[in-house]
C-alpha cells in the first residue's frame, strides 16, 4: 500500500508537469503558426501529421522500458524531452524548425502518456479504475489551467516564441527534479517473456475503437482550434481563454467522469459519447455562429474525456497484467494510425473543397464507433486476472 500512494504521487506530480507543457504548446502553437509565419491550412496539416508519427511508433515504449528499466524512468527522461522541445519550438524562424522542435515536443509527450497509462492500470483495482484515471485526467486540466494562465501572463510582455522557451525551461527544471524520484523499484516490472504473446484476437474491439477514438480526436485537434483562428481570427489571449475555460471545466468533470463510468458501465458512456461527438462534428460543419462553435468545441473537449472507458475497459478484458504495457503502446501506434495522414487529408480537403469536409469525416467516425458499441461485452467486475490466453 505503501508502494502505491508513493508511485500515484509521482504520477500526480510528473503528470502536472508533462500537461503544463504540452498545455503551453498546444495554446500557442497555432497562432505562432498563422500569426508569426504565416503558414497555410496544409502546412499546418503536414506539422500536425509528422508531430503524430512519435504515437505511430509507440511499440518503441517496451524498448525504451528494456533500456531504462522500467516505466517510471521512461517517464521522466521524456517530461526533460518535453521541455527541451518547447524550447526548440520557441526559437523556431521557419517550417523546418518549427516541425523539428514541434517532433521533440511530442515524442516526450506521447512515451510519457504511455507510461502514465500502463502504470496507472497496474496498480489499480479494476472496480477503481475508472475514478483513478478520471481523478488523474483532473490533475492535467488543473495543469492546463495553470499553463493557460501562464500564456495570459506572458502575452502582456512576451511573445509566442518567448512563452514558449521561457515555459520549456520551467518544464526542464521541473523534470529534472522528478527524475530521481522516477527511479523506484516496482513489482510490476515488463518481462521480455510475455511480449511476444501480448497481441490477442480477443482484444480487437479495443484495437478498432482506439483506432477510431484517435482519428477523430485528430481531426478536431487539428482543425477545429485552426477554424476558430483562421477563419473567426481569434487572437492569442482569445486562444488562451478558450483552453483555460476548458480546463476549468474537464478539472471540475473529469472526476465525475470517472465515477459514471464506474457507475453505468463503459458501454452505455461511451454510447452516449458517441452520439454526442456526431453531434459536435455536425455542427463545425454547418454552424458559422462563433459563440455555439465555442461551446461545441468546450462540449468536445469534455467529451475527449471519454477515452478513460477505452483504458478501463482493456484493463477488465486484459488475460493477465503483463498484456498491459505492450498493449498500451500497441494502441498509440493504433490511435496514431490514421493521425499521421489526417491532417494532410484534412488539409488537402479543406482548401480543395471546403472547411466543413474534415468536420463531416468525423462525424462519420463518430458514427462507426456507435454502431460497434453492442459488440462491447463487459466481464464481471469481480473477476480476476486469469493466467491463460
Amino acid at each position: 500500500m505503501g508502494d502505491h500512494r508513493r508511485i500515484m504521487r509521482i504520477l500526480v506530480a510528473s503528470n502536472l508537469v508533462l500537461m503544463f507543457g504540452f498545455q503551453l504548446w498546444q495554446t500557442v502553437f497555432n497562432n505562432l503558426a498563422v500569426d508569426d509565419l504565416g503558414l497555410e491550412a496544409t502546412a499546418v496539416g503536414v506539422i500536425q501529421s509528422i508531430r503524430e508519427m512519435p504515437g505511430l511508433m509507440g511499440f518503441l515504449f517496451v524498448l525504451m522500458v528494456a533500456l531504462l528499466g522500467s516505466e517510471m524512468r521512461v517517464m521522466g527522461a521524456n517530461v526533460v524531452l518535453l521541455g527541451v522541445g518547447l524550447v526548440l519550438t520557441g526559437l523556431s524562424r521557419g517550417l523546418p524548425s518549427l516541425v523539428f522542435g514541434t517532433l521533440v515536443t511530442s515524442i516526450g509527450f506521447h512515451y510519457f502518456t504511455n507510461g502514465s497509462q500502463a502504470v496507472l492500470l497496474q496498480i489499480s483495482a479494476k472496480a477503481d479504475t475508472p475514478r483513478a484515471l478520471g481523478r488523474l485526467n483532473s490533475v492535467g486540466a488543473l495543469a492546463a489551467v495553470l499553463a493557460t494562465l501562464g500564456v495570459f501572463a506572458g502575452a502582456l510582455v512576451l511573445e509566442n516564441r518567448q512563452i514558449l522557451a521561457v515555459g520549456g525551461c520551467l518544464v526542464i527544471a521541473a523534470g529534472i527534479v522528478l527524475l530521481p524520484r522516477m527511479n523506484i523499484a516496482r513489482r510490476y516490472e515488463r518481462q521480455d517473456k510475455h511480449v511476444r504473446q501480448s497481441v490477442r484476437r480477443g482484444y480487437w474491439l479495443y484495437y478498432a475503437l482506439t483506432f477510431l477514438m484517435g482519428t477523430r480526436r485528430h481531426i478536431f485537434t487539428t482543425f477545429a482550434i485552426y477554424l476558430l483562428v483562421r477563419v473567426h481570427g481569434l487572437q492569442t489571449w482569445q486562444t488562451a481563454t478558450l483552453f483555460l475555460v476548458n480546463s476549468v471545466v474537464s478539472f471540475l468533470a473529469l472526476p465525475q467522469v470517472g465515477r459514471l463510468v464506474g457507475l453505468f458501465g463503459e458501454r452505455r458512456m461511451l454510447t452516449v459519447n458517441f452520439v454526442l461527438l456526431t453531434a459536435v462534428f455536425v455542427g463545425y460543419a454547418t454552424i458559422d455562429a462563433v459563440a455555439v462553435l465555442i461551446v461545441l468545441f468546450i462540449l468536445d473537449n469534455l467529451l475527449g474525456g471519454f477515452s478513460l472507458d477505452i483504458e478501463s475497459y482493456f484493463q477488465k478484458i486484459a488475460v493477465m497484467p503483463q498484456d498491459i504495457t505492450p498493449n498500451v503502446s500497441l494502441a498509440q501506434s493504433i490511435n496514431h494510425m490514421a493521425a499521421v495522414t489526417i491532417p494532410i487529408i484534412g488539409g488537402w480537403m479543406w482548401e480543395t473543397f471546403d472547411p466543413a469536409m474534415p468536420f463531416l469525416g468525423g462525424a462519420l467516425i463518430a458514427l462507426i464507433a456507435l454502431v460497434l458499441m453492442p459488440w462491447m461485452r463487459e466481464p464481471r467486475r469481480e473477476a480476476a486476472w486469469s493466467s491463460t490466453g
